[in-house]
């Protein structure tokens, strides 16, 4: 996507500014004062930078259904609790494991111009689970499928510390910024006098849409993910003087 640059000359200095008094003076323009003796040139630039996701975030449900609500809850619990035992068995640590959502909900039979009759009871109960080894990932979620997990939603790629990254990004911006200044003062027979502010307009690492293979297998097919690589970019918007 390209960014429209803003070329303007400041050519107002204190000297030519208008000196009133009186009650119906004017208010001279402060703003102008500080207008440099030079061309102000205003660039929106964005970096980049690629990493491969560490971090694979997976939702691990179980869903039941009983004739009474007490009996939906309790079979639920019950296979929730086989899978939370696999997830520590893959050796998934417990500050990566969290409750994401538990519910109730009642099944209804509908027949035109009667009152819907409740037949049964849902219970569902998922966890969020890390990954910090993604090879393995997909492995466990075969393992937790085995124990009773029966919903699975992911997965989630991202980079778990993307501060790196980040930087990255902006010494990129920048860098980017700096050369379509050049650019521009060559085109304009004016050099680039320096940097007068920057802002970092923008950042973002997206998330790529999820790789999931099923390989297949003598017995039966292994779950895969690909980690793949993801873009970090940062925008920013740089104010150089050209003289």
């Amino acid at each position: 996507m390209r960014h429209p640059a803003f070329l303007t000359l400041a050519v107002a200095t204190l000297a030519s500014l208008p000196i009133a008094t009186g009650a119906g003076a004017q208010v001279p323009d402060r703003s102008a004062v500080m207008l440099p003796d030079g061309a102000v040139l205003d660039v929106v630039a964005t970096g980049r930078t690629s990493r491969v996701p560490d971090v694979a975030t997976i939702r691990a449900g179980v869903v039941t259904q009983a004739p009474t609500a007490a009996a939906a809850m309790s079979d639920n619990a019950q296979r929730t609790a086989r899978v939370l035992a696999a997830i520590r068995k893959a050796g998934v640590a417990e500050r990566d494991v969290q409750t994401a959502t538990i519910s109730l909900q009642p099944q209804y039979r509908y027949v035109e111009g009667q009152a819907p009759v409740i037949t049964g009871y849902q219970g569902s109960n998922s966890v969020s689970v890390r990954f910090r080894d993604i090879a393995k990932s997909g492995a466990i979620l075969d393992a937790l499928v085995a124990q009773g997990a029966n919903q699975i939603d992911g997965p989630n790629l991202s980079i778990d510390r993307p501060e790196g990254a980040m930087d990255a990004a902006r010494t990129d911006a920048i860098a980017r910024a700096r050369a379509r200044a050049e650019l521009y003062a060559r085109a304009a027979g004016l050099r680039v006098e320096r940097i007068v502010s920057i802002s970092e307009s923008g950042s973002d690492a997206p998330v790529p849409p999820p790789v999931v293979m099923m390989r297949a297998a003598a017995s039966q097919a292994d779950t895969q993910i690909a980690a793949g690589e993801q873009d970090v970019t940062v925008s920013v918007s740089v104010r150089f003087l050209l003289k």
